[in-house]
């Protein structure tokens, strides 16, 4: 039996995720709350009344910005503050809707960041739209017992934080969830999802996400063991439901 064991979202692309305990999803949306908002590495055209996708090279993030991982972040979503610490101590605090608050986390990442950003860091954000890593809006789903068989390939422990998932699944053997692309599953009592792509790893999986350090080559390790370098799928939510921890999965 396939059950859901952790559910996530990340309010700002690149930093801390949020643990939930149950989410409602709407049918063609994102976790709610999942990559509301990202931080614009350089201009990049970004247009909040008209927002469309952009790719991730535009924004600080883990592939490229390791150093992300090493910091604690803290979002409340009812407040839309975000708390920075970087070691021992508070680094910067603001509410990401004022534009005092947006200056102050700004500042913290031009002084934090500077030889690796391409211009003024700046704090993005529109109704509606999330700064997924794909054009469309998909939830995405990590088999942990793919992450148990990667950590005999590479040799190491991995935690699947990397991964950097929204929904973790316990219960399928390993790598069949690869399998699913075109087919429905359903989870819960009414919540149903096409799984439409799987997911490409790109270096962002190599940074540990407890120490920022990168220490593993897992797309290369991937591809040596398996002839590509995906794990885990996108799905797109097709009927509205809520999702909890311990859901049982089903293959509609």
């Amino acid at each position: 039996m396939a059950i859901i064991h952790s559910i996530y979202r990340y309010p700002v692309k690149g930093l801390s995720p949020e643990a939930l305990p149950r989410i409602a999803l709407a049918p063609g949306e994102t976790v709610p709350g999942d990559r509301l908002y990202a931080i614009e590495n350089g201009p990049s055209g970004f247009d909040p009344s008209a927002p469309a996708y952009l790719s991730k090279q535009h924004f600080l993030m883990l592939m490229k910005n390791e150093r992300l991982a090493a910091l604690r972040t803290a979002f409340d979503q009812a407040s839309h503050v975000l708390r920075i610490q970087d070691g021992e101590s508070e680094a910067a605090r603001g509410d990401l809707r004022t534009d005092h608050g947006r200056a102050g986390i700004e500042n913290f990442f031009a002084a934090s960041f500077a030889d690796e950003l391409q211009g003024a860091p700046k704090i993005l954000h529109a109704d509606g739209h999330s700064f997924s890593d794909v054009a469309s809006k998909v939830v995405s789903i990590i088999n942990l017992t793919s992450v148990a068989a990667l950590e005999d390939i590479v040799d190491a422990t991995v935690n699947p934080l990397r991964f950097r998932g929204n929904v973790y699944v316990t219960g399928w053997p390993a790598w069949s969830e690869l399998d699913l692309v075109g087919k429905e599953v359903g989870i819960g009592a009414h919540a149903r999802f096409k799984v439409v792509k799987r997911i490409v790893r790109c270096a962002a999986t190599n940074v540990d996400p407890l120490t920022g350090i990168r220490d593993l080559n897992i797309p290369k390790a991937l591809m040596r063991a398996l002839g590509h370098s995906d794990c885990g799928i996108y799905a797109e939510v097709i009927a509205a439901g809520e999702i909890a921890a311990g859901n049982e999965i089903g293959i509609v």
